[in-house]
């Protein structure tokens, strides 16, 4: 198997984890997405141009969420997605919350305030930090009154959900992240930096 990633995306950064806490080797093609020759390259595996892209076998699969449950299935005996019907829908649930809803009200913060400086050179908009911050206090008060009383977003034990939702968490000092206000929340995330699977992925900026 191949992956195709960069280091600071936070959706790549949902298939390291899986990949890391699975023990899963992979061959790793880090791509510069500020390269002319690298993005197109990333548009011959994925015509969206976007990362991360597994290959396996002929299989282009893009969508970080459809290749982290591709290669927990491909992994006999492992609990990070089991098979049982309503504990898979509890977490197909959260994977398609954190990337409907969650990742984009971060991602506002971390265009305006990570992104935008150096690509265009422009600052933060205050209106979009605005519209950012109220879709972020939404969803993360969800996120902190789900996690009251719970050590990890579904059952008793770490899956796929808790990387789903946590790779972009990543940018929360870069990006000024407002979520210091959920405990239950930050409780979590805390739980998740302590993972071997958090650490082997942590990248230096």
């Amino acid at each position: 198997m191949r992956l195709y990633h960069h280091p600071v995306s936070s959706n790549a950064r949902r298939v390291l984890l899986t990949i890391a806490q699975l023990g899963i080797q992979v061959d790793s093609v880090e791509l510069n997405l500020m390269d002319a020759e690298d993005r197109r390259r990333l548009g011959e595996v994925n015509p969206n141009s976007k990362v991360p892209v597994l290959e396996d076998e002929g299989l282009l699969l893009w969508e970080s969420c459809a290749i982290m449950q591709y290669l927990a299935d491909k992994t006999p005996g492992q609990t990070l997605y089991p098979q049982e019907l309503k504990a898979r829908a509890d977490i197909n649930r959260w994977l398609f919350w954190a990337v409907q809803h969650f990742s984009p009200a971060i991602g506002v913060f971390t265009w305006e305030r990570v992104w935008k400086p150096l690509v265009t050179g422009g600052t933060a908009d205050p209106a979009e930090l605005k519209r950012g911050g109220e879709d972020l206090e939404q969803f993360a008060t969800v996120l902190n009154q789900h996690l009251a009383g719970r050590e990890w977003i579904c059952g008793t034990g770490l899956t796929l959900a808790d990387f789903a939702v946590a790779a972009p968490l990543m940018y929360r000092e870069r990006a000024q992240l407002p979520i210091d206000n959920f405990p239950h929340l930050l409780a979590w995330f805390d739980r998740v930096q302590q993972l071997d699977a958090w650490k082997q992925t942590e990248h230096v900026w």
